[in-house]
């Protein structure tokens, strides 16, 4: 069976955004497993951000299995950011799968949604010797051919001719890869790399010397004339998730049933999965792939109910499970399904397989720092009156709060044509939006004139 990954092209002209969390690289911890007070774009936590090193060098051992990982503290101190350092740290190809419990809860298939997420959540990493074929393009020339269903001639192929320091190859291909050639706008100069098994053709950048003009900026790659054979064999490393051999199968199936236009996710089901399992096993017990264990993250766990929590708990010990991470903010509370109350509002079976590690409210420095961090990740630079202003709502209202307050209050610096924000800016952001305290006290005031 195989399984093709697709190629994606990125659009350079899209804006790039800065999520929650992408400053942060790893746990921060030095070679014996102690926390720096600031690293890798976290801050403080430091009891357990060592606790999750231990986790990491767990998983790396393989002797987490049957177990999971439960993150409880109070809102707004770093659950979530703790379980994507887990994941830097386990590699860059480690899947992460993050979701929040209501996302379960309103599922039409509960068992479905979570299956899904299980298993997006579960990497093979596979090495195959693939033959390419790869050079800069010298000539190319794209053939034309008639259609009886069209007027004009169709693109029916193209001849190219690609080179090396060492090497040069004439080919023919199909109208499949010429397709290709034409909707990247490949053209002579271009260095490119096609899979001889699949047709899959990359470009790879613009040779220096090919180039008629050198800019001193530009977004195009530029890079070196390439030696050694055009047509040859290389090993390619790829990392798929259980699901997507899982879509692989169901589509390839789907395109013998008349009901082939039906949804890919549709087609999934115990047979498709059962097909994807002995692949999985057969290529690892050859030494052709190996499983990479990622991490699904389920925030709000609290949410969840007993049809959910007994699957969880059955799911933790099958022979593909990722590594479970749950986060909560709930005290003692109702067990959703039932009238018992619990801690966590889980499952005492549950929380007994559960690695519970305690996060804690940060300190005044920290939320200054963690400001500081965010505020240089999304480029808006404070005076001292600002950053001092928001580590005090951060610490009177919410570190949340203030983190939201940054972008707001660039707009209202922006206009007075002032390069960094003061101590107006955030006042004035302030008063436009409320936290959740302000907002709770406005629902009190107008509660008569509120609809029930």
């Amino acid at each position: 069976m195989k399984v093709v990954a697709e190629l994606t092209i990125g659009n350079p002209k899209l804006p790039k955004w800065s999520s929650i969390h992408s400053h942060i690289s790893g746990l921060g911890l030095d070679d014996n497993g102690k926390a720096k007070p600031i690293a890798s774009g976290l801050v403080g936590q430091v009891e357990a951000r060592e606790a999750c090193g231990v986790i990491v060098e767990l998983i790396k051992e393989g002797k987490l299995g049957g177990k999971g990982i439960l993150f409880a503290g109070p809102s707004g101190t770093g659950k979530t950011a703790l379980a994507v350092a887990i994941a830097k740290e386990l590699g860059e190809d480690t899947p992460f799968v993050s979701i929040n419990a209501s996302e379960i809860i309103s599922a039409e298939n509960k068992t479905e949604i979570m299956t899904q997420a299980f298993r997006r959540a579960i990497g093979i990493r596979m090495k195959e010797v693939r033959k390419i074929i790869s050079g800069v393009v010298s000539e190319l020339k794209y053939i034309k051919k008639s259609s009886p269903f069209l007027p004009q001639p169709v693109l029916g192929g193209a001849r190219l001719a690609l080179e090396t320091k060492s090497d040069k190859r004439e080919f023919t291909v199909g109208p499949e890869v010429a397709s290709q050639l034409q909707s990247f706008g490949i053209r002579k100069g271009d260095l490119i790399m096609i899979d001889a098994e699949t047709g899959e053709v990359r470009r790879l950048g613009r040779v220096k010397e090919r180039s008629s003009f050198a800019f001193d900026i530009d977004t195009e790659r530029q890079v070196e004339m390439p030696d050694g054979k055009v047509q040859t064999s290389r090993e390619i490393v790829r990392t798929f998730t259980l699901h997507d051999i899982d879509l692989s199968i169901a589509a390839q199936r789907a395109a013998f049933t008349i009901f082939g236009f039906l949804s890919q996710e549709r087609g999934i089901d115990d047979e498709v999965r059962r097909q994807t399992d002995e692949m999985v096993k057969k290529t690892t017990q050859e030494n052709k792939a190996q499983l990479v264990p990622g991490i699904l993250f389920i925030d709000d766990a609290h949410m969840l109910d007993i049809e959910a929590y007994s699957y969880l708990t059955k799911a933790m010990e099958s022979e593909y499970a990722p590594i479970i991470i749950l986060a909560t903010n709930r005290g003692i509370t109702t067990i959703r399904g039932t009238d018992e109350k619990a801690p966590h509002g889980m499952p005492r079976d549950l929380l007994d397989r559960l690695l519970i590690i305690l996060t804690k409210p940060y300190s005044q420095d920290e939320i200054m720092n963690i400001i500081k961090i965010r505020s240089d990740e999304l480029d808006v630079p404070l005076t001292e009156g600002a950053l001092n202003l928001l580590t005090k709502i951060g610490l009177e209202r919410s570190l949340r709060y203030a983190l939201q307050l940054l972008d707001p209050a660039k707009i209202f610096s922006m206009r007075r044509n002032s390069i960094k924000v003061d101590e107006s800016d955030v006042e004035n952001a302030s008063k436009l939006f409320s936290d959740v305290k302000e907002s709770t006290t406005f629902l009190e005031k107008y509660k008569e004139l509120m609809i029930k």
